[in-house]
């Protein structure tokens, strides 16, 4: 594949390339912030929309056999996890899935933990349904590595107020991939404490050490028993505006629930589109997807050598998945007003805020790295500018 053809993205609409003057103020940023990536969809998903198009009738569509068969089959051998059909149930993405989730198994004044710094619709769709957030922060090593925080999460659950936890796993933004032991120790608190376990497993597909992901509804029948698998092919193979999920549930009575939940807000269609491509990108669009894996890494190892020869105000770790880095600017001594600013104003670039994660982002932004090489050179090079009349002033 050729990841280094540069896509013209402007006037179709790109939220990530056209809303920049609204989103950042300034017309001329470079935009490396939503998360979606500058690259084609696999060219067996393309072939299917074609096919699909030709047909030329779009009405209403369900999941069919083929499309869950799809799911499975990628879900066993590339991450070890057999699934049976009836445990997928059809969403129109992620985050509907999770606000529909909270609505449907906590009550007004439930606790509902996440871990921070997080992915922001996280907050929301807790905030949103009148539940109480209770933040389980990351710790942070001074090398830059995150982990959790299991005593002050079993502190949170020994109140008997959490009802579930929104665990995101691999984690968005700071790109690790929690080991079988820590995922373990959780479920085993979540166990203790009979607390519901939400898995955002959207960015699962996207890691660099093949097999390193395990689902958390793997670990045990218990967690299998106690939790909510989310999925999506959005971000694997780039198809995020075809709004297309599947959450992946083992426990009846749960499953049972949410389709009711479903029901009630009658959301629980398919596109004609979201499932040909879905099907298409699970059944053929994995050597499209190992080949991306190596070009984003190249571009992290990248930007990575990069700050440590000419940026030594910035730290950069290695994420463990996602095509998100997690760049720690507090070196540069700014108030986090005072970074966005720079950056935007100054370095003419266009990241998310590590604020807008939790107050523990702050000093901190997130740079999307699924876009080609020289978008990154770039990047690095209005950086390099901005940073060096910075250290003038």
């Amino acid at each position: 594949m050729n990841f280094d053809l540069a896509i013209d993205r402007t006037c179709t609409n790109c939220q990530k390339w056209d809303n920049v003057p609204t989103v950042f103020g300034v017309p001329d940023a470079l935009p490396m912030w939503v998360a979606d990536m500058d690259f084609a969809a696999p060219p067996a998903v393309v072939e299917a929309l074609h096919k699909r198009v030709e047909h030329g009738v779009f009405g209403y569509t369900f999941p069919s056999d083929s499309y869950r068969e799809a799911i499975g089959e990628w879900m066993k051998k590339r991450h070890g996890w057999s699934i049976q059909q009836e445990w997928i149930q059809f969403c129109p993405g992620v985050v509907p899935a999770l606000s529909l989730i909270v609505d449907a198994f906590t009550e007004p004044g439930d606790q509902v933990v996440i871990q921070t710094p997080v992915y922001p619709p996280f907050y929301s769709v807790v905030q949103d349904h009148g539940r109480e957030l209770v933040h389980n922060p990351l710790l942070l090593s001074e090398e830059g590595d995150y982990t959790m925080d299991f005593e002050d999460l079993e502190k949170s659950f020994s109140t008997g107020h959490v009802k579930m936890i929104i665990l995101c796993s691999p984690h968005n933004p700071v790109g690790r991939v929690w080991s079988r032991a820590e995922l373990d120790r959780l479920a085993s608190l979540c166990q203790q404490y009979d607390v519901l376990v939400v898995s955002d497993e959207i960015h699962a597909d996207l890691v660099f050490e093949t097999g390193a992901h395990t689902p958390f509804a793997a670990l045990s029948e218990d967690a299998a028993e106690r939790s909510i698998i989310c999925t999506a092919p959005s971000k694997t193979f780039n198809i995020a505006g075809l709004n297309t999920a599947n959450i992946i549930i083992p426990n009846a009575q749960l499953r049972g629930k949410f389709r009711k939940i479903l029901n009630r807000y009658a959301i629980g269609s398919i596109t004609p589109m979201g499932a040909a491509a879905t099907e298409a990108a699970y059944r053929e669009g994995e050597p499209w997807l190992d080949e991306l894996l190596v070009y984003i890494r190249g571009n992290m190892e990248l930007v990575a050598q990069y700050a440590q020869e000419h940026l030594p105000e910035l730290k950069v770790v290695m994420p463990e998945a996602t095509y998100l880095l997690w760049i720690d600017f507090r070196g540069m001594g700014m108030s986090h007003e005072e970074l966005n600013r720079f950056l935007v104003q100054e370095a003419k670039l266009g990241l998310n805020s590590g604020a807008a994660f939790g107050k523990e982002g702050e000093g901190f932004m997130r740079m999307n790295l699924a876009c080609t090489r020289a978008t990154v050179q770039e990047a690095l090079s209005r950086l390099n500018k901005a940073v060096g009349e910075w250290r003038k002033a």
